[in-house]
């Protein structure tokens, strides 16, 4: 993601395609010729369209992800097709497009009915093992390239040798395109995904929450006798009791009904009172309190037992 680094990305990806257009006007290579047909110094050629891809894939802007995984998707397709034109390689040609399942290729024609639904176990184990396979011929290829590079690149190879050598690119090459386009597909399918997430609509619960009403200014009051005298004071504003209140809130679904207060049937507020009221006498009681006082202190300087001798009164 260095400024440096991205440059040089630029920089490679417009020689390459100025590569490509060349080739395109030379014809250099046609579906209808075979592999023998090709000079072995134009076999590196081959390697443009997978390479524009792997180049594609190394820029960084965000913002244009899709558009250039789409775009680095083509070129690795492009480059299997033309190396399956030419027999190079046994491998299955992925779809030509990530969203047109269609234009699979023919030995591997698309499911239909009920099991296209699901992966199917035995495709999923021929994948699997189709990955090992790939993976154990790249390392194959990786090491039989390393003792031919400086070879070929030192110009002492000759022509079967540097034939030998491209192809052997090229057949790396094919291993890196078809992961590459299974990881292209992965990706392109999380972005898409979360592309249609943002456009989604805010869900239904915040729209009723702006539709409630909102409440107005009230006087809350322990019973009805206390809503009549503040009520009559304050006319301009309405009383509520505290059941009132609990029971509109309740009908909203601001409050659940089991949050509401439930009275001991047959008390009502007047009798309540009473009995608030004479419990707050009994600890207001001076005399009570100052007797209770006394016995605690007298507790504490005479032990239990004190006075009885021998079980004796």
């Amino acid at each position: 993601g260095a400024p440096a680094v991205q440059d040089k990305v630029r920089q490679g990806l417009d020689a390459l395609q100025r590569a490509a257009a060349m080739v395109a006007q030379l014809d250099l290579f046609s579906e209808n010729e075979e592999l023998e047909e090709i000079a072995s110094a134009d076999l590196k050629y081959l390697l443009l369209p997978a390479l524009l891809g792997s180049m594609t894939l190394k820029q960084v802007d965000m913002s244009r992800r899709l558009e250039h995984l789409e775009s680095a998707r083509a070129h690795f397709w492009r480059f299997l097709k033309l190396c399956r034109s030419y027999g190079l390689g046994n491998f299955h040609l992925p779809p030509a497009a990530a969203n047109s399942p269609g234009e699979k290729d023919s030995e591997s024609p698309a499911p239909k009915g009920p099991a296209a639904a699901q992966p199917s176990l035995v495709a999923m184990a021929m994948s699997r093992q189709a990955k090992i396979e790939r993976h154990n011929q790249k390392k194959e290829l990786e090491n039989r390239l390393a003792s031919m590079r400086s070879c070929v690149e030192s110009g002492q190879a000759d022509d079967d040798q540097i034939r030998e050598f491209y192809i052997l690119q090229i057949q790396k090459w094919i291993n890196t395109s078809l992961e590459e386009i299974e990881s292209i597909d992965q990706e392109m399918v999380i972005l898409r995904s979360r592309a249609t997430a943002k456009q989604s609509p805010a869900p239904p619960h915040g729209t009723a929450l702006q539709a409630r009403t909102p409440l107005k200014p009230f006087i809350l009051t322990r019973n009805a006798a206390q809503a009549k005298v503040f009520g009559a004071g304050y006319p301009g504003l309405p009383t509520m009791t505290v059941d009132d209140w609990y029971e509109q809130h309740a009908k909203q679904g601001v409050v659940s009904a089991q949050s509401v207060p439930q009275r001991t049937p047959g008390i009502n507020d007047e009798e309540m009172q009473k009995q608030q009221q004479e419990k707050k006498e009994e600890e207001d009681d001076e005399e009570a309190l100052q007797k209770a006082r006394s016995w605690d202190d007298w507790k504490d300087t005479h032990p239990r037992g004190y006075g009885n001798r021998q079980n004796m009164g």
